[in-house]
């Protein structure tokens, strides 16, 4: 993998392992030789893997609607920044730059993200590995409610089985190395006459 885009929090939230896990993504990554993309802020989670990464003197790429772009929110100190004009263009481009997908905690704009990627997978529209660094069990709940949505009948095991999680981030970079993308059938929608 030859980079990663990582989907966190623009805050540190109140438990200091989320930063410190951040901390150790970015390391990871620079020994690894991995490049971070990522939202492009200098501020919460965000800032912290980039200013590890950018410590390491490794790649990392800022993707940021020009809607965010304040000099409060924007990292000045990092490889690359690239603009866009709409969030969702945000999207295609960080798309367009990765190998994978990693989600630390953060909130709506974290789980936007991830599960904008996951429905991508879904419809085979992408074939990328997409991983959960379940620090402090940070996502329990949204992952009970991932199983509740197979068992009711509205997601499929195999979409599902598409997230890989971990609390060990060695152990989720190996996971998402061996990731090989679900089979999908073809669905013809016909309309009778």
């Amino acid at each position: 993998m030859k980079r990663i885009a990582v989907f966190c929090g623009s805050s540190k939230g109140f438990n200091q392992e989320y930063a410190q896990a951040a901390v150790k993504l970015g390391d990871c990554f620079s020994k690894q030789g991995i490049g971070l993309v990522y939202g492009g802020g200098k501020i919460g989670i965000m800032g912290v893997i980039a200013d590890t990464m950018m410590k390491n003197n490794s790649e990392v790429i800022g993707v940021i609607p020009g809607l965010l772009k304040h000099e409060e929110v924007i990292h000045t100190q990092i490889t690359q920044m690239i603009t866009t004009k709409k969030m969702s263009k945000r999207k295609v481009k960080i798309s367009k730059l990765v190998d994978g997908y990693i989600a630390l905690p953060g909130g709506f704009g974290t789980l936007d993200e991830i599960f904008e990627a996951l429905t991508l997978g879904q419809l085979g529209i992408e074939d990328k590995a997409i991983g959960i660094l379940n620090t402090n069990n940070f996502f329990h709940h949204a992952l009970l409610q991932l199983d509740h949505m197979v068992k009711e009948g509205f997601l499929k095991q195999e979409n599902r089985d598409m997230i890989m999680v971990s609390d060990s981030i060695e152990e989720l970079i190996i996971k998402m190395r061996s990731y090989k993308a679900p089979v999908l059938s073809k669905v013809v929608n016909t309309v009778a006459s």
